[in-house]
């Protein structure tokens, strides 16, 4: 039985609180010192990706909106399947996130390599190009918090059962044509992780854009070449920058253009 099978009763009770305070304990599935990790309906996997991008894990918001809409598509008689595919596309990425991961994809020629005007595709028309995941599958909190990357996955083992579990059964089922892009340092470390026990090849890592997130907006700014150096402020390390964009960009220029259905 999937956790999806096992947790769908427990979601479609009225009597389960969902809000951003707090996760429901009922849906608790590990705990590890200060470390928390919470079943929320990121289980669907698209077998025909040629892309997928990877955050870290699930924050708190973006669990309740899986788990709201998980509870009203079993609710309106969806099939597990379906109602697993509608929680993870509706909480995949949102806001002014996906903006700012769009812009930064078109402007390292993502869309040249998928065969699309714009990777806006990747979330209207487009979307069977496309796997959205994380590192830790399922939402992990540190000390009540969303879990941003200290204590080290791969040193926590709760945390590094998902890796090797979760993520390295995507990366078999997606295989060797699809590309990852690591959103963060920490992520890239996981596929880092995943490429030494040879699941996937560096090749197929498209590592080193900033995280999209609204406080990195400095970052972006200057990563989209809308930000002159010169005004950036110490926090920014602009060297550091134009070596991703011109790394990223050099190796999708060596990677073979996928034809579009």
């Amino acid at each position: 039985m999937s956790l999806f099978e096992k947790f769908s009763p427990i979601l479609v009770d009225s009597a389960l609180n969902l809000s951003e305070a707090s996760l429901p304990k009922e849906l608790l599935l590990t705990t590890q010192g200060s470390l928390e990790t919470f079943y929320a309906p990121f289980d669907y996997v698209n077998p025909k990706a040629r892309i997928t991008i990877c955050g870290i894990t699930p924050g708190r918001s973006q669990a309740v909106t899986a788990l709201n809409e998980a509870r009203r598509q079993l609710s309106a008689g969806a099939s597990l399947e379906e109602a697993k595919l509608k929680a993870k596309e509706t909480a995949s990425f949102a806001g002014s996130m996906r903006k700012n991961l769009i812009a930064m994809l078109d402007h390292i020629g993502l869309p040249q390599l998928m065969g699309i005007d714009s990777c806006a595709r990747l979330f209207d028309t487009h979307t069977h190009l496309v796997h959205y995941t994380s590192a830790l599958r399922y939402p992990v909190f540190f000390n009540g918090s969303n879990y941003s990357g200290s204590p080290s996955m791969l040193s926590q083992s709760t945390l590094l059962h998902q890796i090797e579990n979760h993520l390295a059964e995507e990366v078999r089922t997606l295989g060797d044509s699809c590309v990852y892009v690591p959103l963060g340092p920490k992520v890239a470390e996981a596929f880092g992780h995943l490429q030494r026990k040879g699941l996937v090849k560096p090749e197929q890592i498209l590592a080193g854009l900033p995280h999209p997130f609204g406080a990195n907006a400095e970052r972006i700014s200057y990563f989209l070449e809308k930000k002159p150096r010169e005004q950036l402020s110490s926090k920014t390390n602009a060297d550091l920058l134009d070596a991703a964009c011109s790394r990223l960009r050099a190796k999708i220029s060596n990677l073979t253009p996928k034809e579009v259905a």
